[in-house]
């Protein structure tokens, strides 16, 4: 079976880029780890815009109740361009938590973001900028109040401890856990393709010894192993969206498989890119260095790859 993204899709995926290749993400990044939200603000009513925080939402609740690999293609796209908040939580995960409630309305107009603590992720992203917090045990959800912060590798990604208020209603918790690995594992694999970009770029212009270092085949080599490693997440990746689609008996199976290789792919983009680049890829002016703690940063999230290979493992 040959799969492929069809025109609309296409369509979609190049309006993001139009959009956020216009809004300057590395200044938005830098301002949100710096505490100044404001640019950031923007990039998420830009996505409202374009409907990407209502991908995920029920047609019932205004949302546009698009199929996974949609919001695969978005999100592929908003781990390129290295967009700052909780996407995952806020795009993917909260409207599959908040089920029938009056609140998704908001979710998908982009008035209300949300982040999430759940048992493969403890701490909230961003608790201080959303406007919601669910806490999700077993399967119960409740809402959730911010505690103390912590740093995450990725300044722009503070981590909260949460606590559970109020009464809970019953949602598909488990579920809503596949749409958060699958998301992680889509913007995984959008960041090291820019990541393999940026070092493509550098390479064709990078002199040594009077030559291109992108002509010696060790730099090729390495590239090339990215490419690869890239090549072979994506359609995992978009494998696991279609058994999500379809609720297959195989979903848990192929969605941490998914998250398996686009992690190691993102690893290996990260360490390349960094090798390709030398020191000054992790310079504070130099915008590489907020792909390479996107990634690490990412890799944990939604479960570590050590326990999506576990669980890949016993499924198979």
């Amino acid at each position: 079976m040959k799969f492929d993204l069809d025109d609309q899709q296409r369509d979609f995926a190049s309006s993001i880029d139009a959009a956020l290749g216009a809004a300057d993400l590395p200044a938005a990044v830098r301002a949100w780890a710096d505490g100044d939200t404001g640019p950031g603000r923007k990039v998420w009513s830009t996505l409202a815009d374009l409907g990407v925080t209502a991908l995920n939402v029920a047609e019932e609740h205004d949302g546009i109740g698009a199929s996974p690999v949609d919001l695969v293609v978005a999100l592929e796209r908003l781990g390129y361009w290295c967009v700052p908040g909780p996407v995952t939580e806020s795009v993917a995960v909260s409207p599959i938590l908040l089920s029938s409630d009056e609140r998704s309305a908001a979710l998908a107009a982009g008035e209300l973001v949300a982040t999430v603590s759940a048992s493969a992720q403890p701490r909230a992203v961003n608790a201080d900028f959303a406007g919601l917090i669910l806490v999700s045990d077993g399967q119960e959800v409740r809402e959730g109040s911010a505690g103390e912060a912590h740093d995450s590798v990725d300044p722009s990604r503070k981590l909260f401890d949460v606590t559970a208020t109020g009464d809970g209603w019953a949602a598909d918790v488990a579920l809503a856990s596949e749409f958060g690995a699958l998301a992680v594992a889509a913007q995984l694999v959008g960041a090291g393709q820019a990541l393999l970009d940026a070092s493509v770029e550098y390479a064709k212009q990078r002199t040594q010894f009077g030559r291109v270092i992108g002509s010696y085949q060790a730099i090729k080599h390495k590239l090339a192993d990215v490419h690869i490693a890239l090549e072979l997440a994506r359609p995992l990746v978009y494998g696991a969206a279609l058994s999500l689609a379809d609720r297959t008996p195989d979903t848990a199976r192929d969605v941490s498989a998914a998250k398996v290789a686009a992690a190691d792919a993102g690893l290996l983009a990260a360490r390349s890119a960094l090798q390709t680049h030398g020191a000054i890829g992790f310079t504070q002016e130099h915008d590489l260095g907020l792909l390479l703690l996107r990634v690490q940063a990412l890799r944990s999230a939604w479960g570590t790859p050590t326990a999506h290979r576990r669980r890949l493992l016993e499924a198979l």
